[in-house]
């Protein structure tokens, strides 16, 4: 692999070396892509996950194959909700899964919570041997976690996201990282967004004010097309 690579992106390409490069795969669980997931039991439209899940299954091999560490972010709680302590918590209050299972007790215990099928993430796009499972309970993945802690050990300067709630999780995460001086990249086709119109609003904010945003051709295209000769 070249040591550095061209990624077309909006507003401007993005060079990047793929040795300090991460790619940050957010909470790609049953519960959010998953039919009968606590996404789908509360009225969000899933419709479009089924592509999206393929896309970052691609991305995912991709940079797998071009030496780029894989970093998967798992959104969860314990079983006793240790994590968020009741009212004096604000994700006790802003929690839907939360919510949604205290005031529906036959799933008590059953979304995002450890060990559940729906806080496991989606076969299609399971972690493989050498790849890092971080977990959380907040919406990003620097809140409470070692993720910058593994970040810096790895000396990762680049971050590409793909996963889901584009609009939720992945874009409070990709926040974080841009004011902690990462330079973070979406690919746009390889996430999912919670609610009508609410991709285009995320990706308008990154491209704007956050980072900047490709598509999962235009990255295979930069990680294949800038491949050292063998």
């Amino acid at each position: 692999m070249a040591e550095t690579v061209s990624i077309a992106a909006r507003p401007d390409p993005l060079r990047v070396n793929p040795a300090e490069t991460a790619l940050i795969v957010v909470d790609m669980q049953n519960a959010y892509c998953s039919p009968g997931g606590y996404l789908d039991l509360i009225g969000f439209d899933i419709s479009g996950a089924p592509p999206v899940i393929a896309e970052a299954a691609r991305v995912i091999a991709d940079c797998r194959a071009a030496g780029i560490a894989v970093i998967y972010l798992q959104n969860g709680f314990s079983a006793d909700v240790r994590e968020a302590p009741g009212p004096a918590s604000p994700v006790w209050h802003k929690s839907n899964a939360l919510r949604f299972m205290r005031e529906n007790a036959a799933y008590a215990g059953k979304l995002i919570t450890h060990g559940t099928w729906d806080h496991e993430i989606v076969a299609e796009v399971a972690p493989q041997p050498g790849d890092l499972v971080i977990p959380k309970s907040r919406y990003s993945g620097f809140a409470g976690t070692a993720l910058e802690q593994q970040l810096q050990a790895r000396r990762i300067r680049t971050l590409l996201f793909a996963g889901v709630a584009t609009n939720v999780c992945v874009e409070s995460t990709l926040r974080d990282a841009y004011h902690r001086e990462y330079f973070p990249l979406l690919v746009s086709d390889a996430t999912l967004a919670a609610g009508p119109g609410q991709q285009a609003a995320t990706e308008f904010n990154i491209e704007r004010f956050f980072g900047w945003v490709t598509s999962a051709a235009d990255l295979r295209a930069a990680l294949r097309g800038n491949a050292a000769p063998e």
